[in-house]
């Protein structure tokens, strides 16, 4: 039987497009065009003789022998870039300092760190999981050389906003309850002589300011029953079963749940941003910020 030797960067546009849920934006991540990104799909089913991906509705999923390759294909990337860095990195040495919101501070950083770890052993990593202001006035006053934080889409331009980065993605706000309880009935689902309970991050709070404004619009009575300045009070008292909050979907603990309450006003999206302090950072900051990419990718 003849071998297959698969080509890594075809691999890696299959698995960047799938982590992605678009070719389309794939292809943009990997700085190819569209067409070129369907040359290389062809290839990988011609290589195998067989399809990995099929339509379903308007985008693709993985068939069954794609998704025995998707597998297979991450662990040859993860040991491809693991060499490559292992050899281009063997000198670095020194620091470099990121932050990070609480969102990410439980999964994310612990893959982040762990990888980067590995990757250079000799480099020094100081990491910070505060709150989104604390961030980027770190980011400002030069303590921070990444940070993962939330913006606005429809803000003013705020200071922040001109310092280097990248556009990660844009989210849904969503409104959370606990996972075992019933969803809550607001006001105008016929509760009018009970306001809505909040449970909210301490202000100033991006997801606090755009609850109160969604229900204020919808004529909704609220009260905050619980505030925090942790997102793990938050979580606590949500599970508790003491209110509803509003976060995004990502990481969620397992004693919550995204809440479909028709009675609950729509949200708006929110913007995650990864900043650079330098707009040439070092190279162990490049490092750093392409593996916080890399883990991101698949809860995005």
């Amino acid at each position: 039987m003849r071998r297959l030797t698969f080509d890594l960067d075809v691999l890696r546009t299959f698995v960047t497009g799938v982590d992605m849920g678009s070719f389309a934006k794939a292809a943009d991540r990997l700085g190819r065009s569209t067409s070129a990104v369907s040359a290389q799909l062809k290839k990988l089913e011609d290589q195998l003789g067989m399809p990995v991906l099929r339509k379903e509705g308007r985008g693709m999923v993985t068939t069954s022998a794609g998704e025995a390759l998707l597998g297979y294909a991450r662990r040859l990337l993860e040991l491809n870039d693991e060499a490559a860095t292992a050899v281009r990195g063997a000198e670095l040495a020194g620091s470099v300092r990121l932050g990070m919101q609480e969102d990410f501070g439980e999964r994310i950083l612990t893959e982040v760190l762990g990888r980067f770890t590995r990757d250079h052993p000799r480099l020094r990593i100081e990491a910070q999981v505060v709150r989104n202001a604390e961030l980027m006035a770190q980011l400002a006053g030069g303590r921070l050389d990444l940070a993962l934080a939330w913006e606005y889409f429809d803000a003013a331009p705020q200071a922040h906003q001109a310092q280097h980065g990248r556009a990660v993605a844009r989210l849904p706000l969503r409104w959370i309850g606990a996972a075992d309880g019933l969803p809550p009935l607001p006001p105008a689902a016929g509760h009018a002589d009970e306001p809505q309970a909040l449970v909210m991050m301490d202000a100033p709070c991006m997801m606090r300011a755009a609850a109160i404004a969604a229900l204020d619009r919808a004529g909704i009575a609220w009260r905050i029953v619980f505030s925090s300045p942790s997102l793990g009070g938050v979580w606590a008292a949500v599970a508790a079963g003491l209110g509803v909050t509003v976060r995004t979907a990502l990481a969620l603990p397992p004693s919550l749940r995204v809440l479909d309450a028709p009675g609950l006003p729509p949200l708006p999206e929110i913007g995650l941003r990864l900043h650079r302090g330098a707009e040439e950072p070092s190279a162990p900051a490049q490092r750093l910020h392409d593996i916080v990419l890399e883990a991101l990718a698949p809860h995005l």
